[in-house]
């Protein structure tokens, strides 16, 4: 079940979030990641739009959106937990953004073969690619239109 985000929320979707990190971005020191985790608790969480999945009572992932014009919404953070990977609860996660929403964007490492592959299914297309300011891997950036 797909539900607002709650404060108490925060532990399991930090959680969630670091999981799917060493999963996603192996090629991020750990370092980053303790670094990109305080900003997630601290500044993210508390100024996104935010939604958490939620299966037989535990958190398994979550969809924050970042936008202060609801024609330009940027997924900022899409997250399962591992072992809830493949059965189909990033697609409803998206699925509900999409319906909010209609188009979105966002920005993935262009090494985070996972979820390259999970936005291209979706269809999602690259728009362009940059560095990532704080470690200098490349990033793409991507947009979704429905048809």
């Amino acid at each position: 079940m797909i539900k607002k985000f709650r404060t108490q929320d925060t532990d399991a979707v930090i959680d969630v979030w670091y999981k799917a990190n060493k999963l996603a971005h192996p090629f991020l020191t750990e370092e980053t990641l303790k670094t990109v985790r305080a900003m997630v608790r601290d500044v993210y969480l508390p100024n996104t739009e935010t939604w958490v999945y939620e299966h037989e009572g535990a958190l398994i992932g979550f969809i924050s959106l970042i936008s202060s014009d609801p024609a330009d919404v940027e997924v900022g953070a899409i997250f399962l937990d591992p072992d809830h990977i493949g059965f189909g609860y990033g697609r409803a996660l998206m699925d509900h953004a999409a319906g909010l929403y209609g188009s979105l964007k966002l920005d993935v490492f262009k090494e985070n073969h996972i979820g390259r592959g999970f936005y291209r299914r979706y269809g999602f297309k690259e728009v362009s690619e940059y560095p990532f300011e704080m470690t200098g891997d490349m990033v793409l950036k991507l947009v979704y239109r429905p048809a």
